[in-house]
């Protein structure tokens, strides 16, 4: 059964943010986000100083709800990342257990084949700490932390999602 809000606690969040370091060092990228499947942006590595990061993250979740549907046209159950090729800069999200993406903006500076294989082992690693996550969530009835933002808003949430999927 899916936990209805994705509350990360603090440990946990120092151990995400050192991973996405870790990957922005190695693949020399600008930026990596980590986005939940509604479009929040949960944390961030690297320089997002040009970049206007709620309208990135809803439209990365917009990006995946959609390519979702064009996965199923095609027979397959998803996608499990995207890529966006500019003249300077390229997008590549990695989806990681079904409710997080991971963003990560590059330019000329790696290639392509790098950060697929570096965000392939961070997101293989990502998803053990989500599925622990996960468990924490569910074994504290949903209530994590005391960040949580209430149940109405988290149904509401879940509820405009499953509306994106339909």
């Amino acid at each position: 059964m899916p936990v209805e809000n994705l509350n990360v606690f603090e440990d946990d969040f120092w151990a995400i943010n050192e991973k996405l370091n870790q990957l922005l060092k190695s693949t020399n990228c600008l930026s990596v986000m980590l986005i939940d499947k509604a479009g929040q942006l949960i944390t961030t590595a690297g320089d997002i100083s040009q970049l206007d990061t709620t309208s990135f993250s809803s439209l990365c979740a917009a990006d995946f709800a959609a390519t979702s549907q064009l996965a199923m046209l095609v027979g397959e159950k998803e996608f499990s990342t995207l890529f966006h090729q500019g003249e300077k800069q390229n997008i590549y999200i990695a989806s990681i257990e079904d409710r997080v993406m991971l963003a990560v903006v590059f330019d000329t500076r790696t290639t392509l084949g790098l950060v697929r294989v570096r965000v392939k082992q961070l997101v293989a690693e990502l998803s053990k700490m989500f599925v622990e996550i996960f468990a924490k969530l569910e074994g504290a009835g949903g209530a994590g932390s005391g960040s949580n933002l209430g149940t109405d808003f988290a149904s509401e949430a879940e509820s405009e999602l499953d509306n994106l999927f339909k």
